[in-house]
């Protein structure tokens, strides 16, 4: 009997299943993925929720017969469509007599300080300050609620600023070949030649009014090389098939070609390197503010909590805690990257 010859992609998912859906499909089948979509996703709606979540100002108030919104002008204000009215402007707004008021589950925002913790102990976790506070009275739990902002922002906006910068680059490269290429992989070289950490640290240490955009966009146009280099393996890969043979056959544009033809089935395996990547975004800023070179002091992230443990070896709960979160981010991310991996891995088609 003749051997049975192995089923083409279309025979091996279900009849008619794109290439995005059979992903999608393997995707679910992680356990630890979908655990790690969900962690991300609880993470995101803190980030996005934070101010509810963690302020001094109230979600909603009553005030002399009128309604007021603090935490929702707050937006208006810090993005610049609202002003504070004369009557509201440098109050403290636990002390502002209501009729009624509804206050954050943590009522304090990152840069509230409580003056009257002095001893080691009363900086600890207690019924007032869940997970304690630094040692200048700002709440920890406050401080990682927004630091998830900081987090998630450095992770995806750096990432998404090395993927452009990387598919770009791994696209070109890959399609023209030649001295294109050859320029493209030598200019890959030598970014990979620096060392990432300290040129970062170098560049940080030498801008006086560096700050948040700063870091991102660093961690950005030094994080781009994995990404060419798999892109132009995937180009390399796709640009000699015959539907490609066909579109060119066919009179289309290069631009066209790549963008519409090539780009959309190579990008589902470079996803793998962009999910690796946001975790060694989030670890490079934790490293870099835990050192005293990230955010400046007024900003709370992750890291700058775990910098403020190196001065009080005692204060556990300053390591502890935002530790944990980072562990647990992190974790995911690579998680997600690990299922991604095993999603678009052809040798699992069954």
């Amino acid at each position: 009997m003749a051997k049975k010859l192995p089923k083409t992609t279309a025979e091996n998912s279900n009849e008619g299943e794109s290439y995005g859906a059979f992903v999608r499909r393997q995707f679910r089948k992680s356990t630890y993925g979908m655990i790690s979509v969900w962690v991300v996703a609880a993470i995101a709606f803190v980030a996005v929720f934070a101010d509810f979540l963690a302020n001094d100002k109230p979600i909603i108030a009553s005030n002399k017969g009128e309604l007021i919104f603090p935490v929702i002008k707050s937006y208006g204000v810090g993005l610049g469509f609202a002003e504070w009215g004369k009557d509201y402007v440098n109050i403290d707004w636990k002390e502002l007599q209501y009729d009624w008021v509804v206050f954050p589950p943590i009522p304090y925002s990152p840069s509230t300080t409580d003056k009257q913790l002095v001893s080691l102990k009363q900086r600890s976790p207690s019924k007032a300050h869940w997970l304690g506070t630094d040692d200048i009275g700002r709440d920890v739990f406050a401080g990682l609620i927004h630091g998830s902002r900081y987090a998630l922002s450095i992770g995806f906006i750096a990432m998404g600023i090395a993927s452009v910068i990387g598919i770009f680059i791994g696209a070109i490269a890959g399609f023209f070949g030649g001295r294109i290429d050859l320029l493209a992989s030598r200019l890959i070289e030598i970014v990979i030649t620096f060392p990432r950490f300290f040129l970062i640290i170098t560049i940080v240490a030498m801008v006086e009014q560096g700050g948040l955009w700063l870091i991102m966009g660093l961690i950005g146009i030094t994080g781009w090389t994995s990404i060419a280099r798999f892109m132009r393996g995937e180009v390399l890969r796709i640009r000699n098939l015959d539907y490609i043979s066909s579109a060119t056959a066919l009179g289309f544009s290069t631009p066209r070609i790549i963008i519409r033809h090539i780009m959309p089935n190579a990008i589902a395996p470079v996803m793998i390197y962009v999910a690796f990547g946001i975790v060694a975004a989030i670890l490079l800023e934790s490293a870099l503010s835990f050192l005293g070179f990230g955010v400046p002091p007024t900003v709370v992230t992750w890291g700058s909590v775990l910098f403020k443990a190196r001065s009080s070896t005692y204060s556990w709960w300053l390591a502890v805690f935002p530790g944990l979160l980072i562990f647990i981010t992190v974790s995911a991310f690579q998680l997600i990257g690990d299922a991604l991996r095993d999603a678009t891995d052809p040798r699992l088609r069954a």
